[in-house]
């Protein structure tokens, strides 16, 4: 079985939650974690999953990997 050990809490963008305050959102944290027994290291991304007016999902990355953006919207 998989171990997982969480090195680090991320949390939500200023800039982001000032941007949805109007809307109806629900927010994620987002965490780096690593599996036990190996170097690997994952990123699970800070959610912003806005559900009124429209439904809509925002991923935050702790890094730019998704071509050099600060966030990715799914």
């Amino acid at each position: 079985m998989f171990e997982f050990e969480i090195i680090q809490e991320l949390e939500p963008n200023a800039e982001i939650l000032e941007i949805i305050k109007d809307y109806k959102d629900i927010v994620k944290n987002g965490k780096v974690k690593y599996l036990k027994g190996t170097n690997l290291q994952f990123i699970e991304p800070t959610e912003y999953l806005i559900t009124y007016p429209t439904t809509l999902t925002i991923l935050k990355y702790k890094i730019n990997e998704i071509a050099n953006k600060n966030f990715y919207i799914k």
